[in-house]
């Protein structure tokens, strides 16, 4: 029996007159995402469509995937309004798999693999999924032992659902779910679910844990379609596209930005690789053709470097999405020359406005902004912390509403209080001035928050966590330059007993116990006598920013014994 309900009182809905509005400019259309991702299937439908380290699918291979999936899972109970955790890495399944549950009617939750037990125990508590799909192991964690634990917590998760390739046999008690996403030719297409409802979601996206743990967003199929569209245009996606995705693909960036689905909806292929080795990357482009792909800053630094050694770099490449944090003007340089192609600066966010670099751009523009907003129908504005607007190029938070911002977190109506105004606006919470150009300048977080590599890590969360530890009497986690992922962990420590110093080891051991993720572990502390205040009982968070940065910098400078 379907558990779908219209009046889901957890789902945030856009204003009527505002989705009028959106539906009359024909922003909005009566088209499910998972349509629109196979739409070309019958024009070519021998044209390889997704590689990956599992093997390659054409389009009929995959439709037929699709279709196959969606039937089995329907066999084992899921239905129309039902939500499956998905927490896969890049593999044939992480596309297959959201597209069949989109095809049933039930909505994919999107998660990355590096989420541990504390992040996803606040995402199924908030989406009470029926069923959650991982690998057994990866990267040496066993994901099927967490998947159980969240089972624990929530009685509502019915199957476990597990891709393994190198076993006979997935874990007792759980679905092959290499099986169930295979090729089926003969499968029985379930009945044609027809447009969407108002608000029915396709996917759920997680936040970037900004102010702690992750929290879900209802991307409806009206609004989400409209985005995959506009962001593919701005990205020259064709037929003849190849985009390649070294990083997890359950990131919005990834999926849908335009993504692994733009690529699809726009008759191009999908190839699926793991951001790990820069060299395995490029020889991926040079051997599959790849046209686009979409990195963070860390990672194009890493491809610069091994591009500088090889003397030499892709020849096919012809766009470079550029998101995640900002991507200083030497890099982007630095990328255009060395990768010999066009980079294409973009901000964005999992609740909704996307802004892109135009791929004719003067250098100028691409070097020093994050691009213009992708749609006519986003509003956006620039205010000073007592909510008017600022002056043209003045810095301020960036607010914004539009056919693909959602209206709220999904049944999070406190945090809904802190984040969206009450016309609709939602607060980013990066502080931002507008170029000359128009595009935005993003010039940081108005919290604290530690950008390593594009995963953003609340000093909030550490501290919280690390204020149980019995060793210390006071902490603060800020900031710390590091030359590769441009930000990482550091914490100051106030030991509660002189004669019993914290060390690093135990920290990130203290931490990993509590189930975080382990992009979040702190790579350097320092012991000091107390933290130093400012106003009336903050931390000056300055001054400890500027003294992980000074120290950082003075260790670079001296030579190595």
């Amino acid at each position: 029996m379907s558990s779908f309900r219209p009046e889901d009182p957890g789902l945030p809905r856009i204003p009527p007159e505002r989705a009028r509005e959106y539906r009359d400019r024909g922003w909005w259309r009566p088209e499910r995402v998972d349509r629109l991702v196979l739409r070309h299937v019958a024009e070519d439908p021998e044209k390889e469509a997704v590689r990956g380290p599992g093997g390659r699918l054409t389009r009929r291979e995959l439709a037929d995937a699709v279709a196959g999936a969606a039937a089995r899972l329907a066999g084992l109970g899921i239905a129309r309004g039902d939500r499956v955790l998905v927490q896969l890495p890049n593999d044939l399944e992480l596309v297959v798999l959201p597209l069949a549950l989109m095809r049933l009617g039930a909505h994919p939750v999107m998660a990355v693999p590096t989420l541990r037990r504390r992040e996803l125990l606040a995402v199924v508590a908030a989406t009470r999924p029926t069923a959650v799909a991982v690998p057994h192991r990866w990267q040496r964690f066993d994901h099927v032992a967490l998947a159980r634990e969240l089972r624990e917590s929530c009685p509502g998760i019915r199957h476990i659902l597990v891709a393994d390739r190198a076993a006979d046999a997935v874990p007792e008690g759980t679905e092959d779910l290499v099986e169930l996403c295979r090729p089926d030719p003969g499968a029985r297409p379930l009945p044609d679910l027809g447009p969407p409802l108002a608000d029915e979601p396709a996917v759920f996206l997680l936040s970037s844990g900004t102010t702690g743990p992750p929290k879900a967003i209802a991307r409806a199929h009206e609004g989400y379609g409209y985005m995959i569209r506009t962001a593919a245009r701005w990205a020259g996606l064709s037929p003849d596209t190849v985009y390649l995705a070294v990083m997890s693909g359950a990131h919005g960036f990834v999926l849908n930005c335009p993504g692994m689905f733009g690529a699809l909806a726009f008759g191009g292929r999908v190839v699926l690789g793991s951001p790990g080795d820069p060299g395995a990357a490029l020889d991926l482009i040079d051997r599959e053709g790849v046209t686009h792909t979409t990195l963070v800053p860390a990672l194009i630094t890493q491809w610069l470097s091994e591009a500088g050694r090889r003397g030499r770099g892709p020849t096919s490449l012809r766009v470079l999405q550029a998101g995640g944090a900002r991507l200083e003007p030497a890099p982007a340089a630095e990328a255009h020359k060395l990768l010999g192609c066009t980079v294409q600066q973009c901000y964005g966010m999992s609740e909704g406005l996307l802004t892109y670099t135009a791929l004719d751009d003067p250098d100028d523009v691409i070097a020093h902004t994050q691009g213009r907003p992708a749609s006519p129908g986003d509003e956006i504005r620039i205010v000073a912390e007592d909510g008017t607007e600022v002056a043209p190029g003045e810095t301020g938070e960036v607010l914004t509403r539009g056919p693909y911002t959602v209206a709220g977190y999904y049944a999070a109506p406190d945090a809904d209080a802190r984040a969206f105004t009450d016309d609709g606006f939602y607060r980013t919470g990066d502080l931002a001035r507008l170029h000359p150009s128009g595009g935005l300048v993003v010039e940081g977080r108005i919290g604290d928050v530690i950008n390593r590599g594009g995963e953003k890590i609340s000093a909030g969360e550490i501290e919280s966590l690390l204020a149980e530890h019995p060793l210390l009497r006071a902490v603060a986690a800020v900031a710390m330059p590091h030359p590769v992922w441009g930000q990482t962990v550091c914490v100051f420590a106030v030991p509660s007993d002189p004669e019993k110093q914290p060390t690093l080891l135990g920290l990130r051991r203290f931490l990993t116990e509590r189930g975080i993720a382990t992009y979040k572990l702190p790579e350097d502390i320092r012991v000091v006598d107390a933290l130093p205040m400012i106003g009336v009982g903050k931390i000056n968070r300055v001054a400890l920013r500027a003294a992980a940065a000074d120290r950082q910098a003075r260790e670079e400078r001296e030579p190595t014994p």
